[in-house]
C-alpha cells in the first residue's frame, strides 16, 4: 500500500510540475503578445507621422521648384487661384494668427476663471453638475459653431459697428475662443484639483484668505499644468477649420482689422480641396505648401509648451 501511495505521489508531483511548466511558457508567450501588440500601436503612430511628413515634404519641395521660397515668405498677395496669381503666404498667416490671438483673449480669461471656480471656490454637488456641463461644449460640433457665428454673433456686432462685413474674424475669433473654453477649464481644474490638500491647509494655518490661497499657492504650483492647457487651446485655436471657413470668409486679406473677412491656412486648404483645381497642377500643390507652413506653426508651438512646462517644474 505504501508503494501505490508512493507511486501516486510521484505521478501527481509529475503533473503539477508539467501543469507548472505550461503555465509558465503560455504566460511567456502571452506577455510576449501583448509586449507586440503594444509595440505595434507605437509603430502605427509613428509611421503614420512620418508618411505625413515625407508626402508634405515632397509636395512642397515640387512647389517650391516653380515657387521661389523668399517669394512665397514675403509676397503680401495671395491670388493662386486668379489669373494674376501671386502665392504670398503673409495673408494667411496673418488671417490665422489673427483668430488665434482674438479667440485667446476671449477663451484663456473665461476658461481659466471657470477652472478656478470649479477647483476652488464651488461645492462638491455643483462642481459635479457644472463641469459635465461645461465639457458639452466641447462635444458640439464645429459647422454648429460655425453657423452660430454668422447667424448670431455677426449680427450683434454689426449692431455695434456697422461697417462690419457679413464675414469676419471678430465673430470667428469670438466662437473659436468659447469653442475652446472646455478644454482650458478641464486641463487647468485638473491641474489645480491635483494640488496637494497639505498646502492649502498650511497657507490657511498661517491666516491666508481663500483668494490668496488661490492666486498664491495653488495657481503657481499648478502653473505648468495651466500654461500647458493655454497653448493647447490656441494650437486648437490654429488648426480651427469650419468655424473659420463658414464665419470668416476667404479673403486672403493683409489686415488686423477683425471687422473685416479673413483667409485661415486651413480655410484655404478647404477652398482648394473642394474646388475644380486639376490634381498635380502648381495650385494644387498650394495645399502642401500650407499644410507644411501650418505643421510647422504647430511645431514650434508644441516644443514651446514642452520648454514652459519643464523650466515651470524646475521653479
Amino acid at each position: 500500500m505504501s508503494i501505490r501511495k508512493l507511486a501516486c505521489s510521484d505521478i501527481d508531483n509529475f503533473n503539477l510540475t508539467v501543469n507548472k511548466g505550461n503555465y509558465r511558457i503560455h504566460r511567456r508567450w502571452h506577455e510576449t503578445l501583448i509586449k507586440y501588440a503594444l509595440l505595434a500601436s507605437a509603430l502605427i503612430s509613428i509611421i503614420t507621422t512620418i508618411g505625413i511628413i515625407i508626402i508634405l515634404l515632397i509636395e512642397t519641395i515640387a512647389f517650391f521648384q516653380e515657387v521661389p521660397i523668399l517669394k512665397f515668405l514675403t509676397d503680401t498677395r495671395w491670388t493662386p487661384l486668379f489669373k494674376s496669381k501671386h502665392f504670398g503666404i503673409l495673408p494667411l498667416f496673418s488671417g490665422t494668427m489673427q483668430i488665434a490671438v482674438e479667440s485667446a483673449i476671449v477663451g484663456l480669461p473665461i476658461g481659466l476663471l471657470s477652472a478656478v471656480y470649479l477647483s476652488e471656490y464651488a461645492p462638491p454637488g455643483i462642481r459635479k453638475i457644472l463641469k459635465p456641463v461645461l465639457e458639452v461644449l466641447a462635444g458640439v460640433p464645429t459647422v454648429v459653431y460655425g453657423y452660430f457665428a454668422l447667424t448670431f454673433i455677426t449680427p450683434i456686432i454689426k449692431r455695434i459697428f456697422s461697417q462690419t462685413m457679413v464675414f469676419n474674424a471678430a465673430s470667428a475669433s469670438i466662437v473659436v475662443g468659447i469653442m475652446v473654453i472646455p478644454m482650458i477649464s478641464s486641463l487647468s481644474e485638473d491641474a489645480m484639483h491635483a494640488v496637494p490638500k497639505s498646502l492649502r491647509e498650511a497657507a490657511y494655518s498661517v491666516g491666508a484668505t481663500k483668494f490668496e490661497v488661490t492666486t498664491r499657492v495653488v495657481m503657481p504650483t499648478a502653473i505648468s499644468g495651466i500654461i500647458a492647457s493655454f497653448i493647447l487651446a490656441i494650437s486648437r485655436a490654429i488648426g480651427e477649420t469650419m468655424i473659420v471657413v463658414i464665419a470668416a470668409g476667404q479673403m486672403p486679406t493683409l489686415t488686423w482689422n477683425p471687422l473685416k473677412a479673413v483667409e485661415t491656412m486651413t480655410a484655404y486648404i478647404v477652398q482648394v480641396s473642394l474646388g475644380d483645381t486639376p490634381y498635380g497642377s502648381l495650385e494644387f500643390k498650394t495645399i502642401f505648401a500650407v499644410g507644411m507652413s501650418l505643421f510647422l506653426i504647430t511645431l514650434v508651438m508644441n516644443i514651446l509648451s514642452l520648454w514652459v512646462v519643464r523650466r515651470f517644474k524646475k521653479i
